[in-house]
């Protein structure tokens, strides 16, 4: 694997690895290791981790995609780009299903923020943006010092021909007023 005391710094050893894999191993368009990832299976900061994508990123190996992740190839703009939901909405999207299906009770707390990040392995911006997300829709609210919890039921999200939560298709996309 990666060599701590060696001459060369950890983040160009582990992008050697990582272009490696990408040579060998994986299409254009396949999702790369996250920076969570990297951090896992190298035991490294997450600075190192973003440095070494950096290089492969500066090679034009891989592109990265604020909010879904960093792929092999050149970006593209593709109509499935443009299609794909951004991974903190998805990330939202099943924890409000969850709320909805009882496994996360109101006036429970959700999953802790590092319980999150590890769970999906996406960066903590990306679960700090599922939350405010969450929070904004009333799905969630926050007590300082003591974490997320979701709200009582008689306070979510009211669709706009007045039906509950239970019969809204998304709370992901509101509807403008």
């Amino acid at each position: 694997m990666v060599d701590p005391e060696g001459d060369t710094h950890l983040y160009l050893q582990i992008s050697s690895i990582l272009r490696t894999r990408i040579v060998n191993e994986l299409r254009p368009g396949s999702p790369v290791p996250s920076e969570a990832e990297i951090q896992r299976d190298f035991g490294v900061a997450r600075t190192t981790a973003r440095r070494a994508i950096g290089v492969l990123r500066a090679e034009g190996l891989v592109h990265t995609v604020q909010g879904e992740g960093t792929f092999v190839g050149p970006r593209r703009d593709t109509s499935r780009d443009a299609q794909k939901m951004p991974l903190y909405q998805q990330i939202a999207q099943e924890l409000r299903d969850r709320i909805m299906a009882g496994e996360l009770p109101p006036r429970r707390p959700i999953p802790a923020e590092s319980v999150l990040v590890g769970q999906y392995s996406v960066a903590r911006e990306t679960v700090r943006r599922a939350m405010a997300l969450l929070r904004a829709q009333g799905w969630i609210y926050t007590v300082p010092q003591r974490g997320s919890y979701v709200c009582p039921k008689d306070s979510w999200p009211v669709t706009a021909d007045g039906g509950d939560a239970e019969s809204k298709e998304s709370p992901m996309h509101p509807t403008p007023t």
